[in-house]
């Protein structure tokens, strides 16, 4: 009997929705693309869902139908030929032209999840934050072109639209569910009136249903978020569960499910330490009044 295919890797599902998104800029049907190349929608199908790894004539074929550039033909065919690998190091190009590989694919990811799990040790959530805290927390970590700092606080601007209005064949918005250090809320970045505006803003989500706020205070210890931020991203029974840590060499990918495992019973063990959400939203009234 044949061994069942695995899950997608993660590289194996970025590929499927850049075919998939390559596809519907061509305007094209998967019958016409049949017509037109010979590749069967079913194999198609199974390519843009990622239940198979494509064969390079194939890509190449689908790439001349779609118009795609060299540059881009020869990221994707890199991207196929490692698409069984598990796990996957997103370069962050920060001085790039364009959003960097590893953070695109973070947001499509992001976009498709139907539950959000997010541990911020010393920043707000960035799907939380206002345009001015998220400015200041770019302008003063790295030095980046002002051009590409508002071209970044745009793109996280736009990803917050996921808290308020259902995805795509989806009925209701993500379940957003957020624990942070108290250090996150009292640092104050870009200074008291943006920070205080930032917390306002917290209060003000956290009156959603979709959305739950947690603090863990100074009083609490040592915790096992402090080795550092992740967010775990759900995806129901639509696909197995992702986890991502934001480093400076890229976004980090962690697929294998005992990895995933043990980030949730961190995060977990990070809500049972924390305030619980009616105790949070007090501490952050209490920071926003002094």
């Amino acid at each position: 009997m044949p061994t069942p295919p695995g899950p997608p890797t993660v590289r194996l599902r970025r590929l499927a929705a850049e075919l998939s998104s390559l596809r519907a800029e061509a305007q094209l049907t998967r019958e016409q693309v049949e017509e037109q190349t010979g590749v069967n929608q079913g194999t198609l199908w199974r390519l843009e869902k990622g239940r198979a790894k494509p064969q390079s004539g194939t890509l190449e074929t689908l790439f001349d139908l779609y118009g795609v550039p060299q540059r881009r033909r020869t990221e994707l065919i890199e991207l196929a030929r490692d698409a069984k690998s598990p796990g996957w190091l997103g370069p962050y190009r920060v001085h790039a032209d364009e959003i960097s590989a590893g953070y695109s694919t973070y947001m499509s990811f992001e976009a498709e999840a139907s539950t959000l799990h997010n541990f911020e040790a010393l920043l707000i959530p960035g799907l939380l934050q206002t345009p001015e805290y998220a400015r200041a927390s770019l302008l003063d970590v790295v030095p980046i072109p002002e051009e590409r700092i508002e071209q970044l606080v745009r793109v996280r601007a736009e990803r917050q639209a996921i808290l308020t209005r259902p995805a795509p064949g989806r009925e209701e918005p993500v379940q957003f569910w957020a624990v942070m250090d108290e250090a996150a809320l009292r640092r104050e970045v870009g200074g008291r009136a943006v920070m205080r505006a930032q917390l306002r803003r917290l209060l003000e989500l956290s009156e959603r249903p979709n959305i739950n706020l947690q603090v863990i205070p100074f009083d609490k210890g040592a915790h096992p978020g402090m080795i550092g931020s992740f967010i775990r991203l759900g995806f129901g029974n639509a696909a197995p569960d992702l986890i991502c840590e934001e480093r400076w060499a890229g976004n980090l990918f962690l697929e294998k499910e005992s990895e995933v495992e043990r980030y949730g019973i961190v995060f977990d063990t990070l809500r049972a330490m924390a305030l619980g959400p009616r105790d949070t939203i007090a501490m952050i009234a209490g920071l926003v009044a002094q």
